[in-house]
């Protein structure tokens, strides 16, 4: 039996030279748009990881707060007006602050988070938060966040092997307790958890008042509806001075802060279209190419009866064979590139598999458009000049 094989891969593969460098094209254009995606992937992802380990439902917030960085305070007793709603089993304070970090090995001043709050209570959901409560009821004890970059020293690895640290913060003198993960993200290298007590003791000097806070935190009674509880309390407050939001809501504020009010979330957004114009265009110039130099061939197959969209099959065949060859070198070499990043600046970034099909979906809308432009030059093949 013979196999027929597609004149579109006979086409491609007649001169291997220029597919390899159509391929090579191809892919460098997908790991463009993988980066792109994963870094902007990566900067929601890593700013949000805090908002996403709060065990509450409900988050309140002041109105004029544009972000987690940015948190503007309010008054405690706005969190506590909540309680009066039956629904709402406690509300719980927390307060968040930067502040300079002194490497105890170089000595080099870096800012720092810091985040505190009642250690009676558990509202985080963090790998070493909870078995460490107990030891940040101490005066001037942290917690360290073992995914900060490693510009705030060997703090890690060092307390694991036993040893006391104790450094600078804030000008304060305080110990290392323990380590918990929570990572970097594009708004803070580095974070410290502690109790709301040693919190004020690290931040009097600004002049922290205990009765103003930075986020309320709601947790509700088990059975109770958040989005029916939200809509009672906001009906209820009528003060302007708090912002009420569901769990996922917050998350979504601060996306959206990072999306639409920063330059970093557009950049990464030109950056993937840049990314899909340029293989756009390499891949228009092979196939241009190809049909140009095999338009006598084309014109032939006229001649013997092929009709123009036979041919324009052919040349989307080839867009699909390049699409789908460049993509595989594109996806493996964007997953080694993903680690290496995640390794060196500890970020969030890692390859889904929603990405992986974008990109895909991407690379193959890519070759179709410069298909269907090159596909103009297909007019050119006259049989009548094959026998004149």
């Amino acid at each position: 039996m013979i196999r027929k094989i597609p004149l579109a891969w006979l086409q491609l593969t007649r001169e291997k030279t220029r597919l390899i460098v159509a391929l090579a094209g191809i892919a460098f254009a997908n790991i463009l748009m993988f980066m792109q995606l994963g870094f902007r992937e990566a900067l929601f992802d890593g700013n949000v990881q805090f908002h996403q380990s709060l065990n509450g439902e409900i988050v309140v917030i002041n109105p004029q707060s544009d972000a987690l960085l940015s948190l503007k305070t309010f008054s405690q007793r706005r969190l506590y007006q909540v309680l009066a709603l039956e629904e709402v089993e406690s509300v719980h304070p927390i307060y968040i602050g930067f502040t300079s970090w002194r490497n105890p090995q170089t000595r080099k001043l870096r800012s720092i988070q810091v985040i505190g709050f009642d250690p009676d209570d558990s509202i985080v959901n963090l790998p070493g938060v909870q078995q460490n409560l107990d030891k940040i009821k101490q005066p001037d004890v942290f917690l360290f966040d073992q995914g900060s970059r490693q510009e705030f020293g060997t703090i890690a690895a060092d307390f694991l092997q036993g040893k006391a640290i104790e450094t600078e913060v804030g000008g304060r003198t305080i110990k290392i307790g323990g380590l918990f993960q929570l990572g970097t993200s594009f708004g803070a290298d580095g974070n410290l958890i502690t109790s709301d007590l040693n919190f004020f003791r690290l931040f009097n000097q600004d002049g922290r008042n205990l009765g103003l806070i930075d986020v309320g935190l709601v947790k509700l009674k088990p059975g109770a509806n958040t989005k029916v509880v939200l809509e009672k309390l906001r009906s209820s407050i009528t003060q302007k001075d708090i912002r009420l939001l569901s769990k996922q809501e917050f998350i979504d504020f601060e996306k959206s802060y990072w999306a639409s009010s920063t330059a970093i979330g557009f950049i990464f957004t030109l950056g993937t279209i840049m990314a899909f114009v340029v293989g756009t265009v390499i891949v228009y110039q092979i196939l241009y190419s190809e049909i140009a130099d095999h338009l006598p061939e084309y014109a032939t197959l006229k001649a013997i009866g092929y009709t123009q969209f036979y041919l324009l099959i052919v040349i989307f065949q080839q867009a699909l064979i390049l699409a789908t060859l460049g993509y595989m070198p594109g996806f493996a070499f964007a997953i080694f590139q993903y680690n290496i990043v995640q390794k060196e600046t500890l970020l969030p970034i890692t390859m889904t598999i929603s990405r992986a099909l974008l990109v895909l979906l991407l690379t193959v809308l890519m070759c179709c458009i410069s298909g269907a432009i090159a596909i103009r030059k297909l007019r050119a093949a006259d049989p009548a000049d094959i026998f004149s």
